[in-house]
């Protein structure tokens, strides 16, 4: 059975709630959760498939536990490593940095020789910017806007699910 890593950070448990969904629909997988809080960073490199999940805060920072350990995952070397990413954001309140955290981690992953997988849809979203699109149609990853969208969360994350296994 193939390993993923799921790496998450969590301030107010959204995040978390949404990673617990994710790890249960990756059957065929085991699937070992972290919150990036409890992680050195080594650990990451144990796998080869990876998924890393957190929400955006304020005027588009990461999530504190992502925010704290930036400075490691800058010296981390991902080539080699698969990485499909999810995010949670406000598309109204925060409508200049929807998911942002994302689209810092992503691309930083990226420059360190990941591969992206889990490209998403911007169809059904009302915001401004966001560093997490790639162009005016795709967001690097899943973007989950659980403070206005909500009902769309589970039917969501199980499209991307299904998506990124394919792709893994």
């Amino acid at each position: 059975m193939e390993k993923i890593g799921l790496f998450f950070g969590s301030d107010t448990g959204c995040t978390e709630i949404v990673a617990k969904m994710i790890k249960e629909r990756l059957i065929g997988y085991e699937v070992d959760v972290f919150d990036v809080y409890d992680i050195e960073g080594p650990e990451i490199l144990d796998y080869n498939k990876l998924v890393f999940g957190l929400s955006t805060w304020h005027d588009g920072q990461l999530q504190s536990s992502w925010d704290d350990f930036y400075n490691s995952f800058s010296k981390l070397d991902l080539t080699g490593k698969t990485v499909a990413l999810f995010g949670l954001g406000d598309q109204y309140g925060y409508s200049t940095y929807f998911c942002d955290g994302i689209g810092i981690i992503g691309k930083l992953a990226e420059e360190n020789g990941a591969k992206i997988i889990g490209h998403w849809s911007t169809e059904g979203y009302e915001h401004d910017e966001s560093k997490a699109q790639l162009d005016d149609n795709t967001f690097i990853g899943l973007c989950l806007d659980d403070d206005n969208q909500d009902e769309l969360t589970e039917e969501r994350v199980d499209q991307w699910v299904k998506q990124i296994v394919e792709e893994f």
